[in-house]
């Protein structure tokens, strides 16, 4: 039996956050959740019947709101964040104060005892050296305001100490608080209404992981974390370091008449190249549970139910 915690999640209404809730509650841990509900979802509606489970309307901003709920939590998890290029860059002060200034807050509130588990992007590393997978000790050089704000928040949490830093891959699978925009998501939602795509750099390459793996390292995490501490893990499937082109090919293979085709004006406005090494999680123990192809039947059930641009964060 593995010892339960008291958790917080800022932010944890969201689309890993209602994925990761049900999980720890699974595994006998409390917990709260502070979410300012700024999509105006229901997400966490399945959990509110557990007496384990708490939610607070608020902002992960406010020192007066996070003080009273951090008194009471001895694991933090900041999922609180603008996330994702456009969104960062649609309201640029915003994602300064979420994804940056609001873990130096929180960074400020914790007491060296109480850990810290954290989310950012491998995005961070930008574009990769050719043929080269980027490792943990790879150097960052983030392409955009979002990569720039979670690459600055994960270098503070790690200099303070007594935490985890997971770099996630390409999020992808259905989740409470669904997001379409996400790569896969996007490209299989087309597949199923459109059945069509123009990709914008189709030979760019960066790796994947299931919603509900991103879940399942946090547990990882929690359970063995005094051996894991104080250092960033990529996350992500090793066997789908895929170019654009690629992922295009494996959805083709559960929607035959899929077309897709490159573009011959025009760039991706997420310019990120690279492959990651996943070696390091995996040496701790770490196997993902879901492939991209069990993510991609999974997305066409779900979009026989959702075809509404609700699900999206921009």
């Amino acid at each position: 039996m593995t010892d339960t915690h008291s958790i917080l999640i800022t932010g944890g209404a969201g689309y890993l956050g209602s994925t990761m809730v049900s999980a720890l509650l699974a595994a006998g841990h409390s917990v709260t959740v502070l979410d300012n509900f700024m999509f105006r979802q229901n997400a966490l509606s399945h959990v509110c019947a557990d007496p384990r489970f708490d939610v607070v309307r608020g902002d992960a901003r406010e020192e007066q709101i996070l003080r009273p709920l951090l008194a009471k939590a001895d694991i933090v998890i900041p999922l609180a964040a603008l996330v994702g290029a456009p969104l960062c860059d649609a309201d640029r002060t915003a994602a300064q104060t979420t994804n940056h200034d609001a873990i130096q807050t929180l960074l400020r509130l914790l007491s060296p005892s109480q850990r810290l588990l954290m989310p950012v992007t491998n995005s961070g590393y930008g574009i990769g050296e050719k043929g080269k997978a980027c490792t943990e000790e790879s150097p960052l050089r983030p392409l955009s305001l979002y990569g720039r704000s979670k690459v600055e928040a994960e270098t503070a949490v790690l200099a303070r100490g007594n935490a985890i830093s997971f770099r996630l891959a390409t999020v992808f699978g259905m989740s409470p608080r669904m997001r379409i925009d996400l790569l896969v998501n996007d490209f299989v939602y087309r597949a199923v209404y459109d059945r069509a795509v123009v990709l914008f750099e189709p030979h760019f390459k960066r790796n994947y992981i299931h919603v509900r793996d991103v879940a399942r390292v946090f547990l990882h995490g929690i359970d063995n974390f005094e051996a894991m501490r104080d250092r960033p893990y990529n996350v992500g499937l090793s066997d789908a370091n895929l170019s654009k082109w690629e992922l295009c090919e494996r959805i083709r293979a559960h929607i035959p008449g899929f077309v897709f085709m490159e573009a011959p004006i025009g760039e991706d406005p997420d310019k990120r190249d690279y492959i990651v090494s996943n070696a390091r999680i995996e040496g701790t123990g770490y196997k993902p549970a879901h492939s991209l192809d069990d993510g991609i039947a999974e997305l066409i059930k779900g979009y026989r139910m959702l075809r509404n641009s609700l699900y999206s964060n921009v």
